[in-house]
């Protein structure tokens, strides 16, 4: 960050944002790096703000909100917490004298929980917005509501080097003023270093990030930073650089260690006066930007990053590792020219295209706190708010679908009483179940308070078994990933004024179970378990858990098969009872055997995708309720995955796959999961009766499809969509739908007359005609048949009237009769 005493270029548009912001309820500032705008503006406002109103100033991250205040409270000559003071998870220094708070977006959405009218707060400032967070996009959407319901006179700030305005404006609305500020940096150098071959083995990956860190250590003075997707590679560069580098200190810097820690890397090891050594600071994307590395006058990007992608069929989340997107990469770069002229090495070639920004996080995370909050908001339908990006429905869906199975939303998807009292937990949802349901138990609660700080902070990779975590688990402070673990725990406990040392660790794997039912898993044999929620998982052949017939799969990778187990606890079947009382219960059930071909009945104890047990039914199959009947039948082909289709089903659906195409809604999409995964809806129905599969074979699926659809679609299809054309010579042509596009094949005599190409679904559609010669072979294919006849047609009638002389070739196409038949007809 700049000396305070140094002009920046925001201080010029200073006035002109003050002015913007008394006439305007909100203002977009898009300032490039260096500019000043995280640590000049704020203050700037305080200036027109009564005295008992504070701003409140949202940062992606802890550490960034901590220094931003802390130069501050520096430039105003106070501590922090007088008039600048600051609240992240876990800490806060303010006081009746703070007139601006610095708050990490996740502590805006409590604010807002807690107060929506924002008493006392003039306005938000949203720093950083491109970075997307689900925090930062759910802060805007509740806040642009309370600004329209309830506080015309708030005011909001968005704030960012690089933001897509245009998206943002139709937000915010499309008369917001937008402020556009440069920065101050100096020039920086770039270079090109791709891997020597195109080589991407680990090894040959971490040797080449070392090249080119001593290359750039060698040519050019100060610090290096090197932005790396995760800590893993972080580890593994550290420790080849320790075999090659003297005298240079090399620094990890990421978003699981102290803030204090973080703190020191980002401040600089010489700040307080001590001898300089050259750092090689080894960062993830936390150093991309709100805050200035001192020293760094060069940059070495990998030019990748790590996001959580969430996976709605699963209910997990997989860790993606990706390509950087180019906004990223030009923050990135930009860090080295802030201090000085600098030089930025880009670990990929010069030719490489990079997308233009990255993803919102609320395309790809798990929305199961999201949804928690809309709820607690009063929010059923996500569509009431007002997105830069709308949360997609498929994941609204399956996390929606995750917090009725635990308790806390009912089938209106409003909070039950169980989760109003969970919304008091300041973490995700699953964790303040755990809180919640066994907090007037002091052994069960203080276990919980170890499970939720574990859940949280991640202390550890390598131990794989949550029994002999717990086990080993701190009992006193202590530094790194244990301490942070201690640390956490201790502040739940404060919460739930609970002793750690009354912690019942056997209780932990029915705590687990209670907020994880769906990663529940039963030993398929071989180290393989099959989860609740369907999917397949894997442990390590030589795991102490692998042959335990039950586990809670804890931490997995979220692929949809094969999926690799991180961390998980073994589980009895007394204590899953315990957690999941419903699993006690037999159910009634039928399933269609494929190698005994028919249906058999049984009854089973269940969980999901689970049959924890098993046994003969009182009843035959023959006996059964059509419901269960209709279910083990749909259940059958499911799992095959297809349907047989009849020529006469596929013309059908390919006339609804055109509608849908071309009007969208409400047509049908008939793509093959879609119509799998809505059996229930259009084929149980006609399932009375039928006790086979290849009885289900023979019907007329797409008949019955079509029968599903509201009766004015029905009779819009015929319409829509005909099934025969008459053409110019007065024949009823069958239009084929089977393609991409729909087909008129007709002779060409056909069509002697005609200029106008025949469309269907009221005109929008026009026909792929293709022109057969009296043998029935296409000679032309055209959407044009005015051209056809204008040039093409005079080419055909000279090739083919000397194999064809019985048919008509005239001259004038346009004024010849149309017709079916030879001269002699």
């Amino acid at each position: 960050m700049a000396n305070a005493n140094s002009s920046l270029p925001i201080d010029a548009m200073l006035p002109a944002l003050r002015a913007s912001l008394q006439t305007n309820p909100r203002c977009v500032l898009v300032a490039q790096p260096g500019a000043g705008k995280t640590t000049r503006v704020p203050l700037a406002l305080l200036a027109d703000t009564p005295a008992k109103q504070r701003w409140l100033l949202l940062e992606p991250r802890r550490v960034a909100a901590r220094l931003a205040a802390g130069f501050m409270a520096e430039q105003l000559g106070e501590r922090v917490g007088q008039t600048v003071g600051y609240r992240v998870r876990g800490d806060s220094q303010v006081s009746a004298q703070t007139r601006l708070e610095v708050v990490t977006q996740g502590i805006l959405t409590r604010i807002l929980q807690d107060d929506p009218t924002l008493d006392g707060i003039a306005g938000l400032i949203f720093d950083e917005f491109h970075e997307r967070s689900l925090d930062a996009d759910l802060g805007l959407a509740l806040a642009l509501d309370v600004q329209q319901g309830l506080r015309p006179d708030l005011r909001l700030l968005v704030m960012s080097a690089t933001l897509d305005t245009d998206a943002l404006l139709r937000v915010l609305g499309g008369d917001t003023p937008v402020l556009d500020c440069p920065g101050q940096s100096w020039p920086v150098a770039t270079h090109y270093r791709p891997p020597p071959g195109g080589n991407n083995r680990r090894d040959a990956i971490v040797m080449h990030q070392a090249s080119v860190i001593n290359e750039a250590l060698s040519a050019h003075d100060g610090d290096v930073l090197v932005f790396l997707p995760g800590q893993a590679e972080i580890r593994r560069l550290q420790g080849q650089l320790a075999t090659v580098l003297r005298d240079i200190d090399v620094c990890p810097l990421h978003g699981q260690m102290p803030l204090a820690e973080q703190q020191q890397v980002l401040r600089g090891a010489h700040d307080g006066g001590q001898s300089k050594r050259r750092r090689v600071i080894l960062a993830t994307a936390i150093a991309e930007s709100s805050v200035t590395v001192p020293g760094v006058r060069i940059v070495i990007d990998a030019g990748r990053e790590r996001v959580p992608v969430f996976q709605p069929r699963s209910g997990l989340s997989r860790l993606d590792t990706r390509t950087v997107n180019r906004a990223s990469a030009d923050q990135r770069r930009g860090r080295a020219g802030r201090e000085g002229p600098g030089y930025c090495y880009r670990l990929w070639s010069q030719e490489q295209v990079l997308t233009s920004h990255r993803e919102p996080e609320i395309l790809q995370s798990d929305l199961a706190s999201l949804v928690f909050e809309l709820a607690r908001w009063g929010v059923t339908d996500a569509g009431a708010l007002n997105w830069m990006t709308p949360p997609p429905a498929a994941a609204l869906s399956s996390c929606r679908h995750l917090l009725l199975s635990l308790g806390l939303l009912d089938t209106n998807a409003r909070l039950t009483v169980l989760g109003q009292r969970c919304a008091e937990w300041p973490t995700h949802p699953r964790y303040a179940l755990m809180l919640e349901t066994s907090r007037r138990q002091p052994g069960l609660a203080a276990t919980a308070c170890w499970l939720v700080a574990w859940l949280e902070e991640r202390p550890g990779e390598s131990e794989l078994d949550m029994a002999q975590c717990l086990a080993q688990r701190p009992r006193q402070a202590t530094r790194g990933a244990p301490g942070r673990w201690l640390m956490l725990a201790r502040q739940w406990a404060q919460r739930l004024r609970c002793q750690l040392d009354d912690a019942d660790i056997e209780a932990a794997p029915t705590l687990l179970a209670r907020i994880f039912p769906e990663r529940i898993a039963q030993n398929q044999g071989d180290a393989r378990f099959k989860l609740a929620s369907g999917g397949q998982a894997l442990l390590p052949e030589s795991h102490a858990l692998r042959n335990q017939p039950l586990i809670v799969a804890i931490e997995l990778d979220g692929q949809a098969t094969a999926a690799r187990i991180f961390h998980a606890i073994a589980i009895s079947p007394d204590a899953l009872v315990q957690a999941l009382p419903a699993v006690a219960e037999w159910q009634n059930i039928a399933y269609w055997d494929d190698k005994a071909g028919r249906l058999v009945a049984e009854q089973q104890q269940q969980l999901g995708d689970l049959v924890l047990a098993r046994r003969q039914a009182s009843s035959a199959a023959t006996s059964l309720s059509p419901a269960i009947v209709s279910q083990a039948l749909i259940d059958a082909l499911r799992r095959t995955g297809r349907l047989s289709w009849s020529d006469e089903d596929l013309e059908l659906l390919g006339r609804l796959r055109l509608l849908h195409n071309t009007l969208g809604e409400p047509w049908p999409d008939v793509s093959d999961d879609t119509l799998i995964d809505t059996l229930e809806t259009w084929l149980a129905p006609h399932l009375s009766g039928i006790r086979r599969l290849d009885q289900v074979q023979r019907l007329p699926l797409a008949r019955l499809l079509v029968q599903s659809l509201d009766w004015a679609l029905q009779r819009q299809l015929d319409e829509l969509t005909p099934t025969h054309l008459k053409v110019p010579s007065g024949s009823s042509i069958k239009l084929d739908y089977s393609g991409d596009e729909p087909v008129l094949a007709v002779k060409l005599q056909e069509m002697f007359g005609q200029t106008a190409t025949p469309a269907i679904i009221n005109g929008r559609v026009p026909l792929l005609i293709h022109l057969l010669s009296p043998a029935r072979r296409p000679v032309q294919v055209t959407r044009d048949l005015a051209g056809f006849w204008a040039n093409s047609y005079f080419d055909v009638r000279k090739d083919l009237r000397g194999r064809y002389p019985k048919h008509p070739w005239p001259d004038d196409p346009l004024q010849a009769p149309a017709t079916r038949f030879t001269k002699q007809r």
